[in-house]
């Protein structure tokens, strides 16, 4: 991996450099995915039937387009027991850890017969796509379904790819069943995002749709965005690690790896207060690719996206990691709680030496849908509070209103809404 000396200049290149990869420029797509989106919208399930032809292959109609109980129950017999064992253990602990994130409703009043709340509800219908094709995530099965679950949301639906046979992925099925969605759709791309944003004769209209994809489900997503609600627009996967001498080089470069081999437009950043530990990072990666299955992807990411900084003090790495602002960020320092505490944009932060990023990314629990490009500066990870809404109550009592309405009047006469002072007045004056 290349090794630089971090500074204003090569923290702004990067940041240049990374944000090439951001859905938001690849505009030469827009076109193609708004064509589909309109096709959907005004031919329906016919649209959606000709896209899974063309794209994927597959022969789909209303007849078969929505997943079996019998299909479901032959990728039981086709997923090994131990992976099952697996994503129950997982469910549980992603399914505990969005349970201490549930809120309620509230409701405060006073002796002036004043009560202020609010009420909570959950959304009625979500949408959760999930990708097929290169690459099968039953994680992310579990990490979007999950928090809606526990959420109270009504109907979860899931809309996935299917190959040439009209198959879905047995490990998908089967984690979408453990984690409890009600219907599954063989529909992927741009197509399945169109199709649960305004609804077919054989896919429903949902309130939110949630879920990664590729730039044609990215760009379709925030296309709909509007008509529906949605999590985030994603970009490709990110890490950062910030280390000092005493981190481990071996598990560091390991680390960096873990990331690098999603896609060639994946990013790995190392930014260290040590020359040694950069030295030698960049030698366990050198001897890493040379036995890792995904070298070549890992190998073209590293050439694009892939830095080791070396910084002169711990307060400017830090200053870079806030401005870089990843979506994975391991502090392998000496007290990494006491760094952690002047971390101040990160998707999820990992821990010491045994806290690697790929046990948020199964096992853990904390949601592993986080912002991307930049936008831990502002977004956060999925939660259930997206799939919650969020209603203020309001109750006065007539003694309360009439200490207080001239106030109310006044701001109304200034803003010159008459109607709205009206509506106040009317109730203790004669017009």
């Amino acid at each position: 991996m290349r090794i630089l000396d971090l500074n204003p200049n090569t923290t702004s290149d990067i940041l240049d450099n990374l944000l090439k990869r951001s859905p938001n420029s690849y505009g030469e797509f827009e076109a193609r995915v708004n064509d589909i989106i309109s096709n959907v919208k005004e031919n329906r399930d016919k649209a959606v039937f000709e896209y899974t032809a063309k794209f994927d292959g597959a022969s789909i109609d209303e007849t078969n387009i929505e997943v079996t109980e019998e299909e479901i129950k032959e990728a039981y017999d086709l997923v090994d027991s131990k992976l099952l064992e697996v994503i129950r253990k997982a469910l549980v602990n992603i399914r505990d850890y969005h349970s201490l994130q549930k809120q309620n409703s509230w409701f405060d009043s006073n002796d002036k017969g004043i009560i202020l709340g609010q009420k909570v509800t959950p959304l009625d219908k979500v949408g959760v796509y999930v990708p097929g094709g290169k690459a099968v995530y039953p994680s992310s099965v579990l990490m979007n379904v999950m928090p809606a679950k526990v959420a109270g949301v009504n109907t979860i639906i899931m809309t996935t790819p299917c190959d040439k046979s009209g198959k879905v992925y047995p490990s998908t099925l089967v984690a979408a069943k453990e984690a409890g969605v009600d219907k599954i759709y063989k529909v992927g791309g741009a197509q399945a995002i169109a199709a649960m944003a305004f609804g077919t004769e054989s896919i429903p209209k949902v309130d939110k749709i949630v879920g990664p994809g590729n730039i044609y489900v990215a760009l379709a997503k925030k296309a709909v965005f509007g008509y529906v609600s949605i999590d985030s627009i994603a970009g490709p996967s990110e890490i950062l690690v910030l280390a000092d001498e005493t981190a481990n080089a071996k598990f560091v470069a390991a680390d960096l790896l873990s990331q690098a081999e999603h896609d060639e437009m994946a990013s790995a950043i190392l930014i260290t207060t040590s020359k040694k530990l950069a030295e030698e990072v960049s030698q366990w990666v050198d001897y890493f690719l040379q036995k890792l299955s995904r070298a070549d992807i890992i190998s073209k990411s590293l050439d694009n996206y892939g830095y080791i900084l070396v910084a002169e003090n711990m307060d400017d790495a830090i200053d870079a990691v806030n401005e870089i602002a990843s979506e994975h960020l391991e502090l392998v320092t000496a007290n990494p709680f006491d760094t952690m505490t002047k971390i101040k944009n990160a998707g999820a932060i990992f821990l010491g030496n045994y806290s690697s990023e790929p046990l948020g990314d199964y096992f853990a629990g904390p949601n592993h849908v986080l912002p991307t490009n930049g936008t831990a500066k502002f977004f956060s990870p999925l939660s259930v509070d997206d799939f919650i809404k969020k209603s203020s109550i309001i109750s006065y009592s007539k003694e309360a209103l009439q200490e207080i309405y001239p106030d109310i009047v006044a701001f109304a006469e200034c803003e010159k809404l008459t109607a709205h002072a009206n509506s106040i007045r009317t109730r203790f004056e004669e017009t």
